[in-house]
Formats: C-alpha cells, sequence, structure tokens
C-alpha cells in the first residue's frame, strides 16, 4: 500500500468491492462514475478522486467496466493473500465470525481456533476443529499464523496478546475492548467496537425523535 494514501480512501474501498459485486452479478459489465456514485451516495469526483490513487480504471467516455474494476479492487485488497488467521475465542461471537466472516474472500484463511473452556475443545466450527487455548503455542510454532481474531473479554488479554507477539503474529482483528495498540505499538490493529456503534445510532435516533 502506497504511503501517501489516506486511511479513509482505503476503508472505502470495499464498499466499493461490495458494490460492484452486486452490479456483476446482476450482470451490469459497464458504468460511469456518476452511475456508480448515485447507487452509494457518493459524488463522481470523490469516486474519481479514490480511483485515481491507483492510478485510476476508467476509460474517457467509456467509464468503468465493472467486472475488470472489480477484479482490480480485489487484488488491491488482497482478497486472495490467504493470510493464516486464527481464532481465538469460541463463544457466541467467535462462532458467528467463523461460521459468517471467512465463508468468502477476505484476503485471511482460518486455520484454527482456540478457547480456554473445556467444553468447547474439540467441537467444530467451519470444518475446524477447537482447540484448548494450551495448544496454541505449539500450533502457531507449526503454522506460523500472522493474523488473530480476538473474540474473548479484555481481562483475558494481556497475557494472551504478548504470547502470540512473541509468536510471530502481526495483525490482530480485536472485538475485545483492549488497547493492543497500546502495549504492542509495532503490530497492526483493527478494532470492532460493537457497543459504541450500538451507541452511536442510538444518539442518532433519539436525536431525530427529538426533532420529530
Amino acid at each position: 500500500m502506497a504511503q501517501d494514501i489516506s486511511i479513509s480512501v482505503i476503508k472505502r474501498l470495499p464498499r466499493y468491492y461490495r458494490f460492484l459485486e452486486n452490479l456483476k452479478d446482476n450482470g451490469i459489465i459497464r458504468i460511469s462514475s456518476k452511475e456508480l456514485a448515485e447507487r452509494m451516495g457518493l459524488t463522481a469526483s470523490q469516486i474519481r478522486h479514490d480511483f485515481n490513487c491507483f492510478g485510476g480504471f476508467g476509460q474517457q467516455g467509456y467509464g468503468y467496466n465493472v467486472p475488470e474494476l472489480y477484479s482490480k479492487i480485489g487484488e488491491i485488497l488482497c482478497v486472495d493473500a490467504g493470510v493464516n488467521t486464527i481464532l481465538i475465542g469460541a463463544g457466541n461471537l467467535g462462532k458467528a465470525v467463523a461460521s459468517k466472516i471467512f465463508t468468502r474472500q477476505s484476503g485471511f484463511k482460518l486455520v484454527g481456533i482456540f478457547d480456554k473452556n473445556e467444553a468447547v475443545s474439540g467441537k467444530v466450527i467451519k470444518g475446524i476443529p477447537v482447540c484448548h487455548i494450551n495448544y496454541l503455542e505449539n500450533f502457531c510454532m507449526d503454522n506460523h499464523p500472522k493474523c488473530a481474531v480476538i473474540c474473548i473479554p479484555s481481562n483475558d488479554m494481556k497475557e494472551l496478546t504478548d504470547v502470540l507477539c512473541r509468536l510471530g503474529v502481526t495483525s490482530f482483528w480485536n472485538f475485545s475492548n483492549y488497547d493492543i495498540a497500546m502495549a504492542h505499538p509495532e503490530v497492526l490493529v483493527e478494532n470492532v467496537h460493537l457497543t459504541d456503534s450500538l451507541m452511536t445510532l442510538s444518539y442518532l435516533t433519539n436525536s431525530k425523535n427529538s426533532e420529530g
């Protein structure tokens, strides 16, 4: 990824990818930046600016070839990279993430699931048996995962992340409230705070209702 591309542009790419997939699946071959902008609630200039960050993909007077643009954005997002990934926490959230998120191209390949609960050890989620957390170090030394998905409470996080970083994990998809980046600034962290999102919606909902 080029260093001068803003994170806001990067964060819009998955949305472009999702919209283009829908267009492609509906047999649409060509689209202009104006038409794409209208569908996505953006401006044509914003779309052209974003795509120009990667060299631009359109043709003057033609617009964008939908299947080709979909493929190019997929390449930028490295959806076929298949980075070895482990998931920690096989509770309801962990099961949902493993079952729903890793069903398609995402750039990551789920290779192991771990939990400290003896009762779930041996259960199979998405074709992968859940291992007890005691086997984590040996598994990491044998399989060299680079990413970890964290679906456990924050109070268990410090020791776990210290171990994972020592074992070579370099990126985290973090569903806990623990600040991994503060303890390990050398790793990449994408935090997912579901309650933050819900509270934001609560504010917007109540603000709208009070206006009415």
